[in-house]
């Protein structure tokens, strides 16, 4: 992995690798467990939306308590766990549309690092690559596929 997005610091590396087992373990249970049972089983099972709910809740919790006073997951540099945790907060909204459900508003602090994700340029550029907007970059083999 490239030095740039691991952290500077060596401490800060460290702290990036737990942010990433982190998201490895906690990932399953907002996508494969949350958003499975909330928008695509064949059936509403209530218990499992209830479990997996609260797990995504808990999840939120944690992350908001780290990010408060924080710009991003590791302090004040953008990292690859930034990168990775991203996009599983993110589809609580865009995918799922579960963000009443889950009262993600509520999570001042995971909000505002979405946003400033959201607000930085190669953000955008990547949401668009395999995107599902109308400017969406359905292949990309080199930068003039953004022009």
């Amino acid at each position: 992995i490239n030095a740039e997005y691991m952290g500077t610091d060596p401490r800060k590396r460290v702290e990036c690798f737990n942010w990433l087992y982190w998201q490895v373990g906690s990932a399953p249970y907002i996508g494969g467990g949350f958003g499975h049972f909330y928008c695509y089983a064949p059936a509403h099972i209530e218990y499992c939306i209830d479990r997996f709910s609260m797990e995504a809740k808990r999840q939120l919790d944690v992350l908001d308590k780290h990010l408060d006073g924080k710009a991003y997951i590791c302090g004040d540099e953008y990292t690859i766990a930034d990168i990775a945790i991203f996009p599983w907060v993110r589809c609580i909204d865009v995918f799922y549309k579960a963000s009443e459900f889950l009262q993600l508003a509520s999570y001042a602090h995971v909000c505002r690092w979405l946003e400033t994700l959201l607000a930085r340029d190669a953000v955008q550029r990547g949401l668009r690559v395999n995107g599902f907007g109308e400017d969406a970059v359905k292949e990309r083999h080199s930068r003039a596929d953004f022009d």
